[in-house]
């Protein structure tokens, strides 16, 4: 047998997935996993398939064809520095290590370093869309030298999903660009499955069955809202609990987990002092959903109103639509501007309309709206927010009066919508010329002494008020 096209290390699901879609497009791919019985298993289960399981990393290196292209895809952190010491001595110089797990974009860059130094090629590869992306296609967002990516482009582009013929696959740039991009685009996720389960909470307070929240979600996957995060919400709706035959969403306990890419999305927004308030609530929900203990507690103690809509069903679907629509465009404008600051910052040159491009398919939060999304890029690459395409302000200025309506009925009934709220108010802070942080600026000047600029005077000329003393 010739030696492999491809090899990768880690047969967990995804692994898995990653591999068969690989060997579907002609290619031989070596596999290894630490426990043995996994990868025989693996490989007999199918026969038909060109794949060469090794029992030792030795036999796994061997197997590979030169310039060797190794995928990881083992837990974040650690494991993956533990699997690139242990192929260290093993490979050769110009041979290539992908890490396709969700690694810290910090960690790919310090790994990027290590293995140039010493004469290996590294790439970290965000990869999204959950088991089935990984085997009928995934996003893939590759970061690391141009010429590495030139080498792994006949793979990537052919297991990678397509829209209107296009791989869903592109060169981010330099160093840890893939898996930053990657990070980004978790924490927009994490803010659009909020902005659904808001809208969930508020449907459930009207009285709407499972039943008919599965058409509702079914009839919005028809139209603007089309995305594959509508798609499976409308499926989880519709799923009868075998052993209830109720509503299984209904049996499911209410605290959320999550494996860290939100939270360092937060941290890289304070560090980059960007605004991402959409995905920030929904970080800190997921977080104050795992309180559930806490929460039933407090629910004997602290008192609000009941949590009841009264309202029309159709006109309260139509309102929430707009609602979810407008803070969706918010969740996703906060993910771009902080990856337009990121790039700024690193100097990495990012392409925000090939990057909206690829999200299109494959990837967990593919939508309709990113074409539009990837045509306001294309028009106006140097554009200042996503929110001032006139395709998203017009969208938003027809459907701000809904969305707060729908904000107002939930806070009137003591529904939390924290996403939705933070998605406005971010909105409506971006739109005013004038803000109240001159009281701020008058405050801190106060007790610190730290100065402020003057409404009739140049920017950056700087005043101190004497201010008079207090006591107490």
């Amino acid at each position: 047998m010739s030696n492999s096209d491809f090899g990768l290390i880690g047969l967990a699901v995804m692994g898995q997935n990653l591999v068969l879609n690989v060997e579907s497009r002609g290619f031989q791919v070596s596999v290894y996993n630490r426990t043995t019985s996994v990868t025989d298993e693996f490989v007999a289960a199918h026969p038909d398939k060109k794949l060469v399981g090794s029992k030792s990393l030795e036999e796994f290196v061997q197997s590979l064809a030169s310039p060797r292209k190794v995928m990881i895809m083992v837990k974040a952190g650690g494991p993956v520095d533990a699997v690139i010491e242990s192929l260290i001595p093993l490979l050769d110089k110009g041979d290539i290590i992908i890490d396709g797990g969700n690694s810290l974009y910090t960690d790919t860059e310090r790994r990027d370093k290590w293995l140039g130094d010493l004469g290996f090629r590294f790439i970290g590869a965000g990869v999204s869309g959950g088991e089935e992306g990984a085997r009928k296609g995934p996003a893939i967002m590759p970061g690391g030298p141009a010429s590495t990516w030139d080498v792994m482009k006949p793979i990537f582009e052919s297991i990678a999903a397509k829209v209107d013929g296009e791989p869903c696959v592109v060169h981010i740039g330099p160093g840890g660009a893939g898996h930053y991009v990657k990070m980004i685009h978790n924490g927009i996720e994490y803010g659009d499955m909020q902005l659904i389960c808001e809208a969930y909470n508020i449907f459930k307070a009207a009285g709407f069955t499972s039943a008919e929240l599965g058409t509702v979600f079914t009839d919005w996957n028809n139209g603007d809202l089309e995305s594959y995060l509508i798609q499976i919400t409308a499926e989880i709706f519709k799923q009868v609990d075998p052993e209830t035959g109720g509503p299984l969403v209904e049996m499911i306990l209410d605290t959320a987990g999550q494996k860290g890419t939100g939270k360092w999305t937060i941290m890289n927004a304070v560090e980059n002092a960007v605004v991402i308030s959409t995905i920030n609530a929904a970080v800190e929900a997921r977080i104050l959903s795992s309180m559930k203990d806490k929460r039933v507690a407090a629910s004997k103690e602290l008192h609000g109103p009941k949590a009841e809509i009264s309202a029309d069903k159709a006109a309260l679907v139509k309102k929430v639509h707009d609602a979810l629509f407008a803070s969706k465009i918010i969740s996703y404008a906060q993910g771009l501007d902080l990856i337009t600051a990121m790039s700024a910052e690193k100097g990495w040159n990012l392409d925000l309309s090939k990057i909206a491009a690829i999200w299109r398919g494959g990837c967990i939060i593919r939508a309709r709206f990113l074409n539009d999304i990837t045509d306001a890029y294309r028009a106006e690459p140097g554009l200042s927010n996503l929110m001032l395409a006139p395709f998203f302000k017009n969208l938003l200025n027809e459907f701000q009066q809904n969305w707060r309506e729908v904000i107002s009925m939930a806070t009137l009934a003591g529904i939390p919508v924290p996403a939705f709220s933070a998605s406005l108010g971010y909105y409506d802070s971006y739109r005013s010329a004038v803000l109240p942080a001159n009281l701020l600026q008058a405050q801190r000047d106060f007790f610190g002494a730290h100065t402020y600029e003057r409404t009739d005077k140049p920017r950056g000329e700087m005043f101190h008020t004497d201010w008079p003393e207090v006591i107490g």
